[in-house]
């Protein structure tokens, strides 16, 4: 076999290969005996029909074509070794001349991962939100967690702002009570805003037994979108009362003695929370700025693929989760089609992108993943995907996405590599230095984001 490589363009080559007809012989002997066992020629047993009868009777070309078809894969792939190149998709293969005892030649025509040069990148300044936790913010995490213990108790009055109102819900569309538009027993903090637009107004001052009907747009079910009219009767009404803030509540709520431990402890969780968020914030920015030093051509085809399935896992996964159609969804966002096209390629270059330069950066770097890197991720990957690690682990083998999970970690490690020889300053001007295992994590994730199509390995 002969090949030759002709550069179309950075991204993509095409493979012109020329096969004397003798390296045939395996693929023709193969066809052969394929084309023998779904045929059937009287006077021969099935399986030991001659090769001229088979020529005679089915022609020469069938068992050329189905020769042809076995090799194909074969030979690009030696020329593809050969010519040391990475190729990105299936190629377009044209056979360009099949001349029967002699010669098969034919070109395939594939993108590939283009040449980076990764400059240095040891001068890269990034700015970062300083780590500061304030008595304002120590105070809003303590109400939650008194919220969280918040007692009710039924009350013989109107309801107002903050009450626990027992409800039943009927939703009619067009005079007809939607299939899914019946709810009894429905728990609801008036001013929460976590159902219908405009029940507030509608059972603020209405007694246990009282009733409303209200005109709301519809977040969910069978016809979301659509104006619905809506009845709500109180059934009960409950009177929320929070626990006073003392020792007494610390105990209640924590493993703490007093109010003081337990607004310290706050504390900290609050500066560690903060700390990973400042952690994530220098990946997200070091990230964008390696990238504006890198010449990165983006495949026209893998480009196209990418924006494809963004916009496939968007409409098909998360809004169909949500009972949306991508126009409402763009109605609520406050975007056009246009809008959204333009911010989906420019999503996807950047994830292609990344992907290619910290690629390029494992190879550099040499960078490997070892098995307990590799089971860190996937354990918390399972928690986000809402699986266990068992049940995790056996999508992503039977999905043969192993080698995906392994990228995401190199790539992860890539960018912390940068990271770290990055200069990253918070909004003091004090230098920034983070810690490493939330360095590395807050990089992989970082990574996922930007490369991310929005699949699970169980769904993919």
């Amino acid at each position: 076999m002969k090949s030759a490589v002709e550069t179309l363009n950075p991204t993509r080559v095409r493979l012109s290969i020329e096969v004397p007809f003798e390296e045939l012989k395996d693929s023709l002997d193969a066809a052969y005996k394929k084309i023998n066992q779904q045929v059937t020629v009287k006077g021969f047993r099935k399986g030991k029909i001659p090769a001229r009868v088979i020529d005679q009777r089915f022609g020469r070309g069938a068992v050329l074509e189905e020769a042809v078809n076995d090799a194909l894969p074969k030979f690009y792939t030696e020329a593809v070794n050969e010519a040391e190149l990475n190729p990105l998709g299936q190629p377009e293969v044209d056979i360009t001349e099949l001349k029967d005892g002699e010669t098969l030649n034919f070109t395939a025509e594939v993108d590939i991962r283009p040449a980076i040069e990764i400059p240095d990148y040891s001068g890269i300044e990034v700015e970062v939100d300083a780590v500061e936790v304030s008595e304002e913010d120590i105070d809003k995490s303590v109400e939650q967690l008194r919220e969280r213990f918040a007692s009710t108790s039924p009350v013989e009055r109107a309801a107002a702002d903050g009450d626990v109102v027992t409800l039943d819900l009927e939703a009619k569309v067009d005079g007809e009570v939607l299939e899914d538009g019946v709810a009894e027993g429905v728990s609801y903090t008036i001013g929460s805003g976590e159902l219908l637009d405009g029940i507030d107004e509608a059972v603020t001052g209405l007694e246990a037994g009282g009733e409303a009907t209200f005109a709301s747009e519809l977040k969910g079910g069978s016809a979301a979108g659509q104006e619905a009219q809506v009845t709500v009767r109180v059934s009960q009404v409950a009177a929320r009362e929070l626990p006073a803030l003392d020792d007494e509540f610390a105990q209640l709520a924590s493993e703490f003695d007093t109010l003081e431990e337990l607004r310290a402890d706050s504390r900290k969780r609050l500066e560690n929370m903060k700390q990973y968020d400042q952690a994530t914030q220098a990946q997200e920015r070091v990230l964008d700025k390696l990238l504006e030093l890198v010449e990165v051509p983006v495949p026209e085809k893998l480009l196209e693929d990418e924006i494809n399935t963004r916009k496939h896992n968007l409409e098909h996964h998360q809004l169909g989760q949500m009972g949306l159609d991508l126009e409402k969804y763009l109605e609520i966002q406050g975007k056009t089609a246009e809008e959204f096209d333009a911010e989906t390629k420019e999503a996807a270059v950047k994830g292609i992108k990344t992907q290619f330069v910290l690629d390029e950066l494992v190879n550099k770097e040499k960078l490997n993943v070892n098995q307990e890197e590799l089971t860190e991720h996937l354990m918390r990957r399972a928690a986000s995907s809402g699986m266990s690690p068992d049940q995790f682990a056996q999508a992503v083998v039977e999905g043969g996405q192993v080698p995906l999970l392994v990228g995401e970690v190199a790539r992860g490690k890539a960018l912390a590599v940068v990271v770290e020889a990055a200069t990253v300053k918070d909004t003091n001007g004090e230098i920034v230095d983070l810690d490493d295992e939330d360095e590395t994590e807050a990089a992989i994730e970082t990574v996922e984001t930007v490369e991310a199509a929005a699949e699970e390995p169980a769904e993919a």
